[in-house]
């Protein structure tokens, strides 16, 4: 009776797409009976769904709407080109040292509370950076703003999982969108913007601290107090882990035999060539992403391009995340091997990156649309990340691992660009180097492709 009642439960946690164990004082099953708890959840779903939107809207402007004006910050705080590519690799470097901790802050605190705060850190990193006063001042806050989006960043997922089961798809559609929406919004209007309040630089990269701060508004009534950290074993801790990272729940798991139970030992990633292979996709991936957004208005700049229209062209490169976050994962899907479509958005990129070193500015327009062809690598390494993988708990162990690394290995990127620019005087260098790391990219990611899994990889 008790296992029926429960399965119940679990049942109606799925259609409405609430849990027990998530944020307290939402409902359960039995509450949402009530006409009263019915109108409080469709409040609560309505303001999760906006808190989403406008969280997913911030988690980019304060690295591209410094790419658009990278030049008039390096001249106002006298940054050197070596200088210059140390910030542009800070992002990568923010995401991977900060957001393995979002799982641990999110079971302590509840994801609601760490993506508020990670929210006021974005709203109050973008404010004081301008005026920091010099570099080092510039980029603590800029890690202080990298950092609220470090961990809101990891949670985004994990709160659309656990809370819209059955919209998994949708949600994270409209999540996508979202992100790259700001993200090319944030490269488009930042010099328009920044000439319309006089011209100074500090007054244009602060007014996106005002999008972050209405994005901490939504998440304020998802601010509940937890409960003392618990004394369980470690493998009931990590099956906790599980949970907050995007797994279903316990009561969910409990009818399916096959999942990865607590008891069993945990899943040795590393013995996974599909792991290592989609974790060095990922790595590439946002390697070039970063060098992208850090360095891709610059480079049409120096080849002439007036500076609005160089912000313009950064956010066609953006803005082709926003149909193709849908189109590639609903293709990868349907194919065994998504090695075909590795292949097409590498082409892409080699194509966008010879069009770049023989005729920057006269064919600016077509190499944006390329490269942001070939940007769309990310969405489809999310989507291998979860066809790689047999288990829930093994996507979450996987898109840790996956995400980690990657992030650890893009941190060199833009870093080097700078360098190479710094020294060479132009862009031939950096440019040959960013076609270099395609071909790598499409090597292992033809690899992380094939029809696999890492359980599979990891018991022989």
């Amino acid at each position: 009776m008790a296992s029926d009642e429960t399965r119940t439960e679990t049942r109606t946690e799925k259609r409405t797409g609430t849990s027990a164990s998530t944020f307290p004082g939402e409902s359960t099953a039995h509450e949402a009976q009530t006409p009263g708890t019915r109108a409080w959840t469709t409040w609560t779903t309505r303001l999760l769904l906006l808190g989403i939107v406008l969280a997913a809207l911030n988690l980019r402007p304060a690295i591209t709407s410094l790419g658009a004006l990278l030049e008039e910050v390096r001249d106002g705080l006298g940054m050197s080109g070596s200088v210059a590519g140390l910030l542009t690799s800070v992002p990568p470097l923010c995401f991977a040292v900060f957001g393995v901790t979002a799982p641990r802050l999110a079971r302590r605190f509840g994801p609601g509370a760490v993506v508020c705060a990670g929210m006021v850190a974005i709203t109050a990193g973008l404010l004081i950076r301008p005026y920091a006063g010099g570099t080092a001042g510039f980029l603590a806050a800029t890690a202080l703003a990298l950092m609220g989006i470090a961990v809101s960043n990891v949670l985004m997922p994990v709160i659309v999982k656990r809370f819209f089961p059955d919209r998994v798809g949708p949600m994270t559609g409209l999540y996508s969108m979202a992100l790259a929406f700001g993200t090319s919004i944030a490269a488009a209007a930042t010099v328009p913007v920044t000439n319309a309040l006089g011209g100074h630089w500090q007054p244009g990269l602060a007014v996106w601290a005002a999008l972050a701060a209405a994005a901490v508004l939504p998440w304020i009534p998802f601010v509940r107090p937890r409960k003392a950290p618990s004394t369980l074993s470690p493998a009931q801790d990590a099956s906790g882990a599980a949970d907050e990272a995007g797994a279903e729940p316990a009561t969910a798991r409990a009818d399916r035999p096959t999942e990865q139970s607590a008891e069993q030992p945990p899943l040795r990633i590393t013995r996974s060539r599909t792991a290592w292979a989609l974790a060095v996709f990922f790595g590439l991936q946002a390697t070039a992403a970063y060098i992208t957004m850090g360095w891709m208005a610059q480079i049409f700049r120096d080849a002439g391009v007036s500076a609005g229209t160089a912000g313009l062209l950064l956010a066609v490169i953006m803005m082709m995340g926003v149909p193709l976050a849908f189109v590639i994962p609903r293709v990868a899907t349907r194919l065994p091997h998504q090695g075909p479509i590795v292949l097409v958005l590498g082409v892409c990129g080699l194509a966008g990156y010879a069009g770049l070193y023989f005729a920057p500015a006269g064919g600016a327009w077509a190499w944006a649309l390329l490269l942001g062809v070939s940007n769309c690598a990310f969405p489809l390494a999310l989507t291998m990340v979860g066809m790689r993988a047999r288990t829930g708990a093994g996507v979450a162990q996987l898109s840790a691992f996956a995400q980690s690394t990657g992030y650890l290995i893009s941190i060199p990127g833009p870093l080097l660009v700078g360098v190479l620019y710094q020294h060479s005087g132009g862009w031939g260098l950096p440019i040959a180097l960013m076609s270099a790391l395609m071909v790598p990219q499409i090597v292992v990611g033809f690899l992380a492709g094939r029809d696999r899994t890492v359980e599979e990889e990891a018991a022989r």
